[in-house]
């Protein structure tokens, strides 16, 4: 594809909006992280919010969507809509905790919660873990799509994708810290959003596709719009509707999703204004990112079973990315159909979309590495200065990991999956770590270690010796199973943090009759309503997108009074 000079215009303005913000940014604070990593703790719940979303609106989404509409139909998309109940939880539960103690970084907590030696390793090994391991995986991951939209659309090969890209990128995000990736991450957003809906659009104008009504009535795309697997397909019916709603949300730990919080969705509470603002921009996320967002992708994805039916017709039709190709290729090449000027402005939002998630990853894994190993462990003497320029040099260092490990990943799906195996089992402790004393950082070090290991069997070892071969989601279970039971033995085998620390804990976080008999149970029945109205809300849009108008309405109507009996409750749970 060949792009006109004003697709390019569009792009490069886009660029230089971004460096500019980061630039400003700069010149206004950043001489010290708590600033370059909280943005000092002052923004307001509309900023926060929309970054979460902006920030999760990656350029491998639309390709992970995709794909799973392709294999499982709309309703495949059951394995990620589920996170809804953890994030629910983090709303009504967590957000006001996570302000509430005044921390950097969500890995501070630990040094809070639990006490001695154990407490100071647990630290330093969550902060290299997650900073390392998850962070760059998630990063490769978000490359490899930048990997396929660059070959499907400017016919680049991986070296040269990652590279432009991942330049570009580590450049603004060193500029200007967590405020300037909150700033970018509003125009984005809007970017974004404007992008998906008009690749839906011309998706539906295709020759072959023509129409809505004509779509959903095409021989190749009948048996996937359902919105709930079928019960003729047990197998289906467990992987991806039961497993995940029964047991993966509460189980699992996945960046974005995490259960009880966590990640880069606490440092935005934590960079919130006070509890009021953390809970809203959580609230916000989850209802944009769940019930909003998927349906522009979901339309994109079924045009495509019509245009590019089989793995096949892809091949033929970008014989230079035959490399890369996978069902989740499919998002890129519908967009190859958009016409010029439009096209740049797709293609802008995709960078934008790329940017977003790739700077508060960078911004992210960084955090844990300054502020929780280096000046914490290794040079605590270090003063700001010092902590920037290394900040600065982590940045691109995590960058340069994440283009190595994006040249060996073969498709979104995969690294999803992966992701999930390495946090099963470790997802409820962080939901009970706040108010069970017999939890200890000896137990969170055993969750840890076992559900990597588990992982790591299953992906490098399993395969070659003379077992059965089990599904992902078996493989999932055994991973929750293993890592549960290894994690709450050993938090009933050795000692509970010390009383005098718990009880410091306790104090901070406010833990007293009143939380536990009023607030917590008003916010578990918030999170139940809460849940409620996305889910409704998710369908009820889906229904009026089929046709099915009554069915949708009335979903919609039920999804409002779920949300009148939120606004009811709100009061009790702040």
């Amino acid at each position: 594809m060949i792009l006109q000079t004003i697709d390019w215009v569009l792009i490069f303005s886009y660029f230089i909006v971004s460096l500019l913000i980061g630039f400003w940014v700069a010149r206004k604070g950043n001489n010290n992280t708590e600033d370059y990593f909280t943005a000092n703790g002052k923004m307001p719940w509309w900023v926060l919010g929309v970054s979460m979303v902006a920030t999760t609106f990656s350029t491998d989404t639309p390709n992970l969507v995709t794909d799973i509409v392709r294999r499982n139909g709309v309703s495949g998309n059951w394995i990620w809509w589920a996170m809804l109940l953890t994030g629910m939880l983090t709303v009504f539960i967590y957000a006001r905790l996570w302000k509430k103690i005044g921390v950097v970084t969500d890995v501070e907590f630990y040094e809070l919660r639990y006490s001695g030696k154990a407490a100071k390793f647990l630290r330093g090994f969550r902060a290299i873990y997650l900073g390392l391991v998850f962070n760059v995986m998630i990063m490769a991951s978000v490359s490899l799509a930048a990997i396929k939209i660059g070959s499907a659309l400017l016919g680049l090969s991986p070296i040269q994708t990652v590279l432009i890209a991942g330049i570009i990128t580590v450049i603004y995000s060193s500029l200007g810290g967590l405020k300037s990736v909150l700033i970018t991450d509003f125009i984005q957003f809007f970017l974004a959003i404007a992008g998906a809906l008009i690749a839906a659009y011309y998706a539906l104008s295709h020759p072959k596709v023509k129409s809505l009504s004509n779509l959903l009535t095409h021989e190749n795309v009948e048996d996937k719009l359902s919105l709930i697997p079928s019960i003729s397909n047990p197998e289906i019916l467990i992987t991806i509707f039961i497993i995940p709603l029964l047991v993966q949300w509460w189980s699992t730990w996945y960046p974005g999703a995490e259960p009880g919080g966590g990640g880069y969705i606490a440092q935005r509470m934590i960079a919130a204004k006070d509890e009021k603002n953390a809970i809203k921009a959580v609230f916000f996320f989850n209802i944009a990112h769940y019930a909003i967002r998927p349906w522009p992708w979901i339309i994109v994805a079924l045009s495509s079973l019509v245009i590019f039916p089989t793995l096949k017709s892809l091949k033929q039709a970008f014989p230079h990315a035959e490399a890369v190709i996978n069902h989740d290729m499919a998002y890129p090449a519908m967009l190859s159909f958009i016409p010029t000027g439009l096209l740049g402005l797709v293609i802008t939002s995709l960078i934008a979309a790329y940017m977003s998630t790739i700077s508060t990853h960078l911004n992210w894994g960084a955090s844990y590495i300054v502020n929780d190993f280096y000046k914490r462990f290794v040079k605590p003497s270090s003063n700001e200065k010092e902590l920037m320029l290394v900040s600065r040099f982590t940045t691109v260092f995590l960058m340069i990991l994440a283009m190595i490990f994006a040249l060996l990943l073969e498709n979104a799906l995969d690294a999803f999956q992966i992701l999930l195996q390495i946090g099963a089992g470790t997802g409820l402790i962080f939901i009970l770590r706040w108010f069970w004393v017999r939890i200890n950082a000896a137990s969170e070090i055993t969750a840890m270690l076992v559900s990597f290991f588990v992982a790591v069997y299953f992906k490098t070892i399993h395969s070659k010796v003379n077992l059965p071969i089990l599904e992902n989601w078996q493989q999932l279970l055994f991973g929750i199973g293993i890592t549960t039971i290894s994690w709450v033995l050993v938090a009933l085998l050795t000692k509970p943090t010390e009383k005098n620390h718990l009880e410091k804990f306790n104090q901070l976080i406010g833990k007293d009759k009143n939380l536990i008999r009023k607030k917590i149970p008003t916010g578990l029945l918030c999170m139940l309503l809460g849940s409620t109205m996305v889910y409704l809300l998710l369908l009820g849009t889906g229904k009026v997108i089929y046709g099915e108008l009554l069915t949708g309405i009335t979903l919609l109507l039920v999804s409002v009074i779920c949300y009148l009996g939120i606004l009811r409750l709100w009061k009790h749970i702040i």
